[in-house]
């Protein structure tokens, strides 16, 4: 399965909502895409839809903390939303949660940006 990628700018934030499986056969199309959207749009925020990922390994994570460290060098925020058991809990067990906050919708994350 492969990995379909919808991304939407809000004022500063970028909306990125991931369907599918992220691994290193789909992290290098995540990386380009969101290093442009995030350029060519003065991206400060980035919301990271996670309700239709099915996989993520890896490769998964490692692009979405160097689009954390990207948006940070922005004084910016990453907030991550609807993520289901599995995909959480590599998160959990990666750590990445202690930099990046988890909220439970798209609406409720966007609030928290002050977009909504």
């Amino acid at each position: 399965m492969s990995l379909n990628i919808e991304m939407e700018v809000k004022n500063d934030v970028l909306c990125i909502r991931l369907d599918g499986e992220l691994d290193h056969h789909s992290a290098d199309e995540l990386r380009r895409h969101a290093t442009e959207a995030i350029e060519k749009h003065r991206i400060r925020h980035i919301v990271l839809n996670l309700e239709q990922l099915s996989f993520m390994d890896s490769s998964g994570l490692g692009v979405i903390l160097g689009r954390y460290k990207q948006i940070k060098q922005q004084h910016g925020e990453m907030v991550v939303c609807a993520i289901s058991p599995a995909i959480q809990r590599l998160f959990d067990m990666s750590g990445l949660f202690k930099i990046i906050r988890l909220e439970p919708t798209e609406e409720f994350a966007l609030e928290r940006l002050g977009v909504a």
